[in-house]
């Protein structure tokens, strides 16, 4: 078959999926995806010298990521929150001859992603991809270290911080490092509201703190983008429906009625790893968001879209509230 004529099915097939929700985010669009676009085929860059720091890698797309950068080569510096859980899956990459480190920090603690962020630049000279995976869904109101609810505390000012202090390394390689924000399709009913997003004790509902967190970690996506000129790359990206510990513990009724149609762990990461190894120029424009390989928009629901005067409250609230003090 001609190779154009291959591109238009592909693409027509992916715009037909993607225009119906469940499909298009359960396992059986990213199973239409890959058969369609022959990914089987495509032979992935060797990552030999490149070195990755992933958040929240334990279990499920975190660890399937994990794993996936480990057998391309790249160095791996995971982010875990709880030392025993991180040592010993840490202990599991290493059995299978990967190169990695770990630093401990529960990103919701500004004051101990400050620590891992000198961690990180005493040991590496230069970072290809800072992958942001850490998250979960709560349903009990916790507050973190310096005081504010911990579902934003850990989705939004967390990595935000962490960014901020690791760019001068990701601007610190041959080509230019990359940022990846790890959302969720459950932003989409949410609008960034920088007033509503930190949720009171008596207002809190788990569900909707982390949409909320999950829409402000793409509009920053798009903002950090619009502020970086050439130089770092950041794209965001969401898995779609994915059989993991979390969703199983989080959302069990969900769960329970989807499970026969949810994606693998390793379905959910491969756009992460895709992201990280992809040529450049296959990305298109700064600050994307993607499904599956391709670019998505924002915004499916009417009236969810963000100004950009609320963007730049929200960095700004990002900065006054996490103390990063520096501009990009």
């Amino acid at each position: 078959m001609d190779p154009r004529l291959e591109r238009s099915i592909a693409s027509f097939g992916d715009a037909f999926i993607e225009a119906m929700i469940v499909p298009s985010w359960s396992g059986l669009g990213y199973a239409a995806r890959r058969r369609l676009e022959g990914w089987d085929n495509q032979v992935p860059v060797p990552m030999d010298g490149k070195v990755v720091v992933l958040t929240g890698f334990t279990s499920g797309i975190g660890l399937a990521a994990a794993t996936r950068f480990g057998e391309l080569g790249a160095t791996l510096h995971l982010v875990g929150r709880d030392p025993s859980r991180t040592s010993a899956t840490a202990e599991l990459l290493d059995r299978r001859g990967f190169d990695v480190r770990t630093s401990i920090a529960d990103m919701g603690d500004l004051d101990a992603v400050r620590s891992i962020a000198a961690e990180i630049a005493g040991a590496h000279q230069h970072l290809d991809a800072l992958i942001h995976n850490a998250g979960a869904l709560s349903s009990e109101y916790v507050v973190s270290p310096q005081g504010f609810e911990m579902t934003v505390a850990s989705q939004v000012l967390g990595p935000f911080l962490l960014t901020s202090l690791l760019r001068p390394l990701l601007e610190a390689g041959e080509s230019n490092g990359r940022v990846i924000a790890v959302a969720s399709g459950g932003m989409y009913p949410e609008k960034l509201d920088v007033e509503k997003l930190v949720a009171s004790r008596d207002s809190y509902n788990g569900v909707r703190a982390y949409a909320r967190a999950k829409r402000a970690q793409v509009e920053l996506n798009v903002e950090w983008a619009r502020r970086s000129g050439s130089g770092v790359i950041f794209q965001g990206m969401h898995p779609g429906w994915v059989d993991t510990p979390g969703v199983v513990k989080s959302l069990p009724r969900f769960h329970a009625i989807t499970k026969p149609v949810l994606r693998s762990a390793e379905a959910g990461a491969d756009t992460i790893v895709w992201l990280a190894d992809v040529n450049e120029k296959e990305l298109g424009a700064n600050g994307g968001f993607w499904l599956d390989r391709h670019r998505r928009s924002i915004t499916k629901v009417p009236g969810t879209g963000a100004s950009q005067s609320e963007r730049d409250r929200l960095w700004q609230w990002c900065e006054d509230n996490s103390g990063s003090g520096r501009q990009p």
